[in-house]
């Protein structure tokens, strides 16, 4: 029996694994949904990018997980990459959906396809935290409106200082067992450091023909790829 601890990306909670955890559960699995701190439900919690690690460290510890498939989306890629290696032999694969990975020693911020001042700014100017996206950005990422609707109006705001925050890595990444899964109407190609880690042995590149957001997109098939991870 796998546990698959699940951590979606910016702006969102638990609950964007609504659709995903009872495909997970019906083959036998575990199934962990966890809202970092900061976000959703926990609004209101300070978190840096050290504290939604240590959300998830805590989270497989505060359960006794063994077996465990770390799931990272998007921005939560670089706390669960951290995560992973913290946990020790309780990791069995770590899977990043259409996901930043960690860098040592860099952050979310650093890395910013547009430059780090603009998404510094862009926080800056609302209060400490990283606005969520509006309905429109959702156009051409394979969803319909109603799902637009269901992430828009559950997103919050997102804590800057987990942006901003260095990853801190003990070890390469590549090292892990690990799955990546690039979600093709979000960019055909994975970027420089992702397809750098795919050259190790250790990972293994899936693709998706949807957009960014394949847990609303594309529930089941995502599971699938999920539950073929966990048998490798």
């Amino acid at each position: 029996m796998t546990e698959f601890v699940l951590v979606a990306g910016a702006w969102l909670g638990s609950w964007a694994w609504d659709e995903v955890v009872p495909e997970l559960r019906a083959a036998g699995h575990g199934a962990h949904p966890l809202t970092l701190s900061g976000l959703a439900d926990k609004q209101g919690v300070p978190a840096g990018q050290q504290t939604h690690v240590q959300d998830i460290v805590d989270e497989v510890e505060r359960l006794d997980l063994r077996d465990v498939v770390l799931v990272g989306h998007s921005y939560s890629g670089i706390p669960v990459g951290q995560a992973a290696e913290r946990i020790g032999d309780r990791l069995a694969r770590v899977v990043f959906v259409d996901s930043n990975v960690p860098t040592d020693g860099e952050s979310f911020v650093s890395g910013w396809w547009e430059g780090p001042a603009k998404l510094e700014a862009s926080i800056t100017g609302n209060g400490g935290f990283w606005a969520p996206l509006t309905a429109a950005d959702y156009d051409g990422q394979g969803l319909t409106n109603e799902q637009i609707a269901r992430i828009v109006g559950g997103s919050t705001p997102h804590p800057g200082a987990s942006l901003a925050e260095p990853a801190v890595l003990a070890r390469p990444l590549g090292e892990l067992p690990a799955t990546y899964i690039k979600c093709l109407l979000d960019g055909a190609e994975p970027s420089d450091d992702v397809a750098k880690l795919l050259n190790s042995e250790h990972w293994r590149l899936v693709e998706m023909d949807t957009g960014h957001w394949p847990m609303f997109s594309q529930p089941r098939e995502l599971a699938r790829i999920f539950l073929d991870a966990a048998r490798e």
